[in-house]
């Protein structure tokens, strides 16, 4: 394969896989920016060796490449005691190997399709995210400065969240404190306002969302 066409092949891999990783950063995703360029590039040039070293049977190298990122991807995936997140991340990183890899044989129409599609489905992801809509959870852990009811504790949070589920709760008799645990399901504006609303409350004493 000539040097020009391949040269070409790597740019487009990068620039596009680095565009989209970005996004994911920014938006404090646990897979960023390096991780879909390194994928990316990667299924690209061993596409470009697959066909240039084999241009009779390149389907084994091929098919290696796809079923390697597996591997990767389940690394994306973050267990709970819950539930576990990060399927998007996951599928979007094996994704992104097909992605270079269609590049790296030059299917480019088949390759852009792939890019578009994943543009849409993750904006609209991040939509339905910011209205709280679907599998969107945080964890809420609440500090109490002294033995209150849960019941006192869910006043509060029904006022800013749709959904909420008490995981835990913890007792200090030396300190004279509760600590509950939750998960809880809302839109970003109703999450925030979720500290507020405690540090009214005489019996709050500290609050952690993540």
């Amino acid at each position: 394969m000539e040097l020009p066409l391949v040269f070409l092949r790597f740019i487009l891999t990068f620039v596009l896989s680095f565009a989209f990783g970005l996004e994911r950063q920014r938006s404090h995703k646990p897979v960023g920016f390096g991780t879909y360029t390194f994928v990316a590039s990667g299924a690209c040039a061993l596409s470009i060796a697959a066909i240039t070293l084999n241009k009779d049977n390149p389907f084994s190298l091929l098919s290696a490449i796809v079923t390697g990122i597996g591997f990767l991807g389940a690394g994306a995936l973050i267990k709970t005691s819950d539930k576990i997140f990060g399927f998007t991340s996951a599928s979007s990183i094996w994704l992104f190997a097909i992605f270079g890899m269609t590049i790296g044989i030059g299917q480019y129409f088949l390759a852009g399709l792939i890019y578009v599609i994943v543009w849409i489905v993750i904006l609209y992801d991040r939509n339905l995210e910011s209205k709280g809509i679907g599998s969107y959870q945080k964890k809420l852990q609440i500090v109490t400065n002294k033995i209150v009811s849960e019941k006192e504790v869910r006043k509060v949070l029904v006022l800013e969240t749709k959904n909420h589920k008490l995981m835990s709760v913890s007792v200090s008799k030396k300190d004279n404190k509760l600590v509950y645990d939750y998960v809880i399901e809302g839109t970003r504006e109703h999450l925030n306002k979720i500290p507020q609303r405690l540090f009214s409350e005489e019996w709050f004493d500290s609050c952690k969302i993540e």
